[in-house]
């Protein structure tokens, strides 16, 4: 068995590329018997009766038949609930990592950059290393605010194909300012892409900037309102850049299950909306709770989930101590320098809040 491995290996370091060797695959922690505070997901599962309708719609679908290929009554659906206009069309994708994949595969191309403000959504670098493009990262301030002129500079400089903007920005939860996102958007001489992941947590929406702006894509997510088991993530914006991206797209990326659970979902949209508005509520109780605790310096958010930095080299020690009680959340210490000494922690339920805010007080005394 050793020699079919070193013969394997061999053929992997000739013909993997060598960049790709060189990577390491995106980390997704186990969370078995843990309280899952670090990927950003509502808490609460469905209602019980909302739960044995949507098992009935499920009992009724034959999975031995390929979906259908544009999943029109969930996009129905995302105009319903979304008021997206018939002047936009929508792209669904595998999530929004397999949208931003699509995107920056239809621009790539010799000399071609991504350049997104750091820190900010890891995926936007790794699609620029998979698709071997170049990819430039502007820092934010220290404050995680965003450096206006050195973006401007960067754009006129680097010239690149591709801008994303996290609206709100993960992992820091502000937002830019609507000046800043103008003058970036009017810069660009590529395609800009506002990814408004978390907009159900806050009153920014910028839906109706495509009005503005030739080169503006929207993408959004049903992953932080309750479905992130779905996996959909969504693409608004004008038919003829759609089009484009959708070449991209491969067949039946949407399967049956996922647009039957989405199509009840949106049917029923107001109990995940109820849901969002009490999180954002228990999100300025978590804050006011976690400022309150020695060490922590907790950062405000417009996302479901707060930034907070510990003392000097604290924040493996807490991330730790706090698995060991039995609490698993984001240690971002060491993904980038503006990162230093920080976690995120995801808005939870009450219960879970104050479980990890009850062990917080015992680790940091």
């Amino acid at each position: 068995m050793s020699d079919l491995r070193d013969l394997v290996d061999t053929q992997v370091q000739r013909w993997v590329r060598t960049d790709i060797q060189k990577l390491a695959a995106y980390p997704v922690p186990d969370a078995t018997g843990l309280i899952k505070l670090d990927a950003m997901e509502n808490p609460y599962t469905w209602p019980d009766a909302l739960r044995h309708e949507w098992a009935d719609w499920l009992g009724r679908t034959d999975v031995n038949r390929y979906p259908h290929p544009d999943a029109p009554k969930v996009k129905a659906g995302l105009r319903e609930v979304m008021n997206i206009g018939e002047e936009w069309d929508i792209l669904l994708g595998n999530g929004s990592d397999e949208l931003i994949q699509l995107i920056a595969m239809a621009l790539a191309g010799t000399g071609r950059t991504i350049l997104a403000p750091e820190p900010s959504f890891v995926m936007y670098r790794m699609i620029a290393q998979y698709l071997d493009m170049d990819y430039v990262g502007v820092p934010l301030t220290a404050n995680f605010e965003l450096d206006l002129e050195t973006m401007l500079a960067k754009i006129e400089r680097e010239q690149p194909a591709l801008v994303f903007l996290a609206q709100p920005n993960n992992p820091t939860g502000n937002l830019w300012g609507d000046e800043k996102l103008r003058r970036i958007i009017e810069a660009a001489p590529g395609l800009v892409v506002l990814d408004e992941a978390y907009t159900a947590f806050t009153q920014a929406d910028y839906l109706g900037w495509l009005e503005d702006y030739p080169n503006l894509l929207i993408m959004r997510t049903l992953s932080k309102v309750g479905l992130a088991g779905l996996r959909l993530g969504i693409l608004i914006g004008h038919p003829s850049w759609i089009e484009q991206v959708n070449k991209l797209r491969l067949p039946y990326n949407i399967n049956s299950l996922t647009q039957l659970t989405a199509t009840f979902a949106l049917e029923h949209f107001e109990v995940f909306e109820q849901q969002t508005r009490e999180l954002v509520t228990l999100r300025s109780d978590l804050y006011q709770a976690l400022k309150a605790l020695p060490g922590l310096t907790v950062f405000e958010s417009e996302a479901n989930f707060l930034l907070v930095r510990t003392e000097p080299g604290q924040a493996p020690v807490i991330h730790q101590a706090l698995k060991d009680a039995g609490i698993l959340i984001k240690k971002l210490d060491g993904a980038h320098p503006l990162l230093a000494d920080c976690l995120r922690i995801n808005v939870s339920s009450p219960e879970e809040n104050s479980a990890l805010v009850q062990a917080l007080q015992g680790i940091l005394g």
